[in-house]
């Protein structure tokens, strides 16, 4: 996995609106943490997570569907031990981006 990071001086709303699209390939996953100040999204496509909390953004892109599985699931595991609660994978209305990420066996996890 390569993991890149940085400080951007915005709120998440940048990459809900223009980063983060579903129409790049990105889905929100929801937590009961989401705020101005946090969020993340992941591309089943390009095996990346974005995170983005209080202006730190990481980018994280994993080698394999395999690895982008279990890490979407470490989150969603993090987030229960945390005491925040694990919505789900919103892909939107975009089929195609629910079928990816049911391809890749995260079915149960999509909203």
């Amino acid at each position: 996995m390569k993991t890149e990071r940085f400080h951007l001086h915005s709120d998440r709303y940048v990459f809900d609106f223009n980063h983060c699209t579903i129409e790049k390939g990105f889905a929100q996953i929801d937590t009961s943490q989401d705020a101005s100040y946090f969020g993340t999204w992941a591309n089943p496509f390009e095996f990346k997570i974005i995170n983005y909390c209080e202006g730190d953004v990481s980018i994280q892109t994993m080698e394999s569907e395999q690895e982008f599985k279990e890490e979407i699931e470490r989150i969603k595991t993090w987030n229960e031990e945390m005491g925040f609660r694990f919505i789900g994978i919103d892909p939107g209305f975009n089929e195609a981006l629910a079928k990816r990420f049911k391809d890749i066996g995260l079915n149960s996890m999509l909203h």
